[in-house]
C-alpha cells in the first residue's frame, strides 16, 4: 500500500462515515478496516439524527450479546492498552455500567486499574451472581500491580530501616566491615601495613519488635478511585512486613478500619466505598485514636484535601499530632494519572505547618516510604522527583 493511499485510509477511520467527506470513501476500506470502522462507530459516531450536532449517544444496541461482540472485536483489533480506554470510553460516554453489572459481559472486558476503580464505585448495586467475576477482575489487576511494585517496595524499606538502625558503636557482631574499611581508607598504616579503623560502622542489632507504625488514612469519595486501588495494594504490601505495623483507614463522611482485611488487598477493596463526602478531620480524630507511639509512628493522608468537615479543627489536629512527634505526609494522589486536582488553600495551610502535600506515583512511592523513614527532607525529595 502507498503511503498516499494508507494515509488516506487512516483519515477515513479517523473520520468516520459521516465526517469522512467525498474525498474519503469505503472503498479505501479492505476487509478488516471495515470491522475497525464499525467498531469505532458503535462507540464514536453520532446517530443520523444528531450528525449535525449534539452529544453522542450510545450506538452499541440495547442487547447483551451485541455488547458483548463489540468487548470481543475491540480485543481483536486493538492492543490491550486501547482496549482499556474503550472501554472506559464506553462506561463514561455511553453509560453502559450494564457492561460491568452482567457476569458474561464483565468476563470478556480488559482489566485494569481504572475499571477495578468503576467496579468498586458499583460494588453496592453489583448482583450476587456478578461479585465472583468481579473480583476476579480484581484480582487479576491486584497480582498485576503485586508484581511490579511489592518486592521493591519490601526492599526499599528494608534498607531504610537497616539505615536507621545504623550505629557508630556496633557490638563486634553488628560491625558492617566494607563500610567501615570504605569509611577509613585515609587511615591506614605503613608500619603496620593496615587500616587502622578510628570510626566503626555497624547495623544496630537484628530487631523482631516493630521498628514503625505505618496509619495509611485513605480518602474514598468518588475522585480518588485510583489512589484507592494503589493505597489497598500497597497496605497489605506493608502490613505483610513484620517490621512495620500497619494500618488502614478508609473515610468519607464515615470511618472504616479495614486493617483486619489486609492479609488480602482484594478484601480490603471491597471494603471501601467509593462516593459520598468527605469528613478528614473525623478520619485524622480517629488516627490519633491509634498512635501509641508518636516518635516511631509515619501517618500518611491520602486525600485531594477537599474537606466537607471542620476544615479549623482538622489543621490543629495534624498540629498536634506533628507537634507529639509523628511524621505527617499528605500524598494528594497516589495514581499514574498526572497532576490532581486538589484543594490548594489546604495544602498551603499544611505546608505552613511543615506538613508536605504532593502527589505521588505508585512507582515512587517505594522510594517516598524509605525516604519517610530514613528521616529525608520529604519536600527536597518531591522536588527532586518531579524535576
Amino acid at each position: 500500500m502507498s503511503t498516499a493511499t494508507d494515509r488516506v485510509r487512516r483519515w477515513r477511520l479517523v473520520l468516520g462515515g459521516d465526517g469522512a467527506g467525498p474525498g474519503l470513501t469505503d472503498a479505501q476500506l479492505s476487509e478488516e478496516d471495515s470491522g475497525v470502522d464499525a467498531v469505532l462507530a458503535a462507540l464514536y459516531d453520532k446517530p443520523d439524527e444528531e450528525a449535525s450536532g449534539g452529544p453522542r449517544s450510545a450506538n452499541l444496541g440495547a442487547s447483551a450479546p451485541r455488547v458483548a461482540r463489540w468487548l470481543g472485536d475491540i480485543r481483536r483489533y486493538f492492543p490491550s492498552t486501547v482496549v482499556q480506554v474503550m472501554q472506559r470510553d464506553a462506561v463514561d460516554r455511553l453509560g453502559l455500567t450494564r457492561m460491568l453489572l452482567e457476569k458474561e459481559l464483565l468476563s470478556a472486558v480488559e482489566p485494569d486499574v481504572h475499571l477495578v476503580g468503576t467496579l468498586l464505585s458499583l460494588n453496592g448495586v453489583l448482583p450476587e451472581e456478578t461479585k465472583e467475576t468481579a473480583r476476579e477482575v480484581v484480582r487479576k489487576v491486584v497480582t498485576e500491580l503485586e508484581e511490579r511494585l511489592a518486592e521493591r517496595t519490601r526492599a526499599a524499606i528494608r534498607g531504610a530501616l537497616d539505615k536507621a538502625s545504623r550505629t557508630h558503636r556496633p557490638r563486634p557482631g553488628d560491625v558492617d566491615w566494607a563500610r567501615t574499611i570504605h569509611a577509613n581508607l585515609k587511615h591506614y598504616s605503613p608500619e603496620l601495613r593496615t587500616i587502622v579503623p578510628e570510626k566503626l560502622i555497624g547495623f544496630g542489632r537484628r530487631q523482631q519488635a516493630v521498628q514503625r507504625d505505618v496509619i495509611l488514612a485513605v480518602d474514598q469519595s468518588g475522585s480518588m478511585a485510583e489512589s484507592v486501588v494503589y493505597s489497598g495494594l500497597f497496605g497489605a504490601v506493608l502490613a505483610s512486613m513484620r517490621a512495620l505495623k500497619t494500618s488502614f483507614v478508609a473515610f468519607d463522611t464515615e470511618v472504616a478500619d479495614l486493617t483486619e482485611h489486609l492479609a488480602d488487598p482484594v478484601d480490603v477493596l471491597f471494603g471501601t466505598q467509593l462516593g459520598g463526602g468527605t469528613d478528614i478531620n473525623r478520619a485524622i480524630a480517629y488516627c490519633q485514636g491509634l498512635v501509641e507511639r508518636p516518635e516511631r509512628t509515619l501517618l500518611v493522608l491520602i486525600s485531594d484535601l477537599y474537606e466537607g468537615g471542620d476544615e479549623e479543627e482538622l489543621l490543629h489536629r495534624i498540629a498536634e499530632l506533628a507537634g507529639a512527634g509523628v511524621q505527617v505526609v499528605t500524598l494528594l494522589a497516589l495514581s499514574d494519572s498526572g497532576a490532581p486536582s486538589y484543594d490548594h488553600e489546604n495544602a498551603a495551610a499544611l505546608a505552613e505547618l511543615g506538613i508536605p502535600a504532593f502527589a505521588c506515583t505508585p512507582d515512587q512511592f517505594p522510594d517516598l516510604m524509605a525516604a519517610a523513614i530514613r528521616g529525608d527532607d520529604l519536600q527536597s525529595w518531591a522536588a527532586r522527583e518531579s524535576s
